[in-house]
């Protein structure tokens, strides 16, 4: 486990202050060269003009691999973070309504939303309908997958059925499947418009491919996005932190408001040690960045 008992929330007590340090102090040291010394002066003027933005931050369930659902509904509370795409490690796919019921009211306690469920990957006919009847069940109205290519049909025949949608996660260059938003996009452009895309910004850039420029592409099928930031535009690419990567945030959240998108962008922070500070750290800087620009 990442946290036990006291000291979650022994940690959990600073996190103002931590926000501040991440907010600011790294917002002061990586914002101010990227948007340019001359443009900081007006951010406070920008942001009371600025109307508010059509998309809320979220989590991706994967980040909280190795925590408790209370653990993880304490972490999100304390991070301000009210939305939940659910992994199955928290509620697995064979959950019967009542534990179902016992984790939504526990989500509703802490102030969280489970927007979405997944990833789920979809390699036969049976994992097709459990994904879209485990959807059902949970009360959500769209699933983030990774179905093969030849049950798509399968996929868009349950889409109608259901009326759940289907945001499919690109996985980088090792993915054999959708390494980037358009190996998605190409197979699902003529399906249903219910079909669509989780842009995961992080392989997209692993995949040496700007993520800005990917997700003014195809706007109108992006129906979730994971943030995160990458080491380097490559294979070897590793998570880190937002803010110390290669991925031009500014630009990203200048292009998230210029398509108007309104759905969730949820933290994937994949590194396996300093998962708690690593994620208050992102945050901050992405938050820092939402109200700066």
């Amino acid at each position: 486990m990442y946290v036990h008992g006291i000291n979650f929330y022994v940690m959990m007590t600073s996190r103002r202050k931590f926000f501040r340090l991440a907010g600011t102090s790294i917002l002061a040291a990586g914002m101010i060269e990227k948007l340019g010394a001359q443009t900081m002066p007006f951010a406070s003027t920008a942001k009371e003009k600025r109307k508010p933005d059509l998309f809320s931050i979220g989590m991706a369930g994967y980040t909280l691999r190795g925590m408790t659902p209370d653990e993880a509904f304490s972490f999100m509370k304390a991070l301000n973070i009210r939305y939940l795409s659910v992994k199955d490690f928290h509620l697995p796919l064979n959950s019967t309504p009542e534990q179902i019921k016992d984790f939504l009211s526990k989500a509703s306690a802490a102030g969280v939303t489970v927007y979405t469920v997944g990833v789920i990957y979809m390699k036969s006919e049976d994992e097709v309908e459990n994904a879209f009847s485990y959807a059902a069940r949970v009360g959500v109205p769209m699933i983030v997958g990774a179905p093969a290519y030849d049950l798509l049909p399968l996929v868009e025949k349950k889409v109608k059925e259901t009326n759940i949608r289907i945001a499919i996660h690109n996985h980088g260059p090792e993915d054999k499947l959708y390494p980037s938003p358009s190996d998605v996009y190409d197979r699902i452009k003529n399906m249903d418009t219910r079909m669509g895309l989780c842009m995961d910004i992080g392989h997209t850039m692993r995949n040496n491919t700007d993520p800005s420029e990917m997700l003014e592409k195809y706007a109108r099928r992006v129906y979730d996005i994971h943030i995160k930031d990458v080491d380097q535009p490559t294979i070897d690419g590793k998570t880190i932190e937002m803010g110390r990567g290669v991925i031009d945030l500014v630009k990203f959240v200048s292009t998230l408001r210029k398509v108007k998108y309104n759905g969730k962008c949820s933290i994937e922070f994949e590194k396996k040690e300093s998962v708690i500070t690593g994620v208050a750290e992102s945050i901050g800087y992405f938050r820092g960045i939402m109200d700066a620009v």
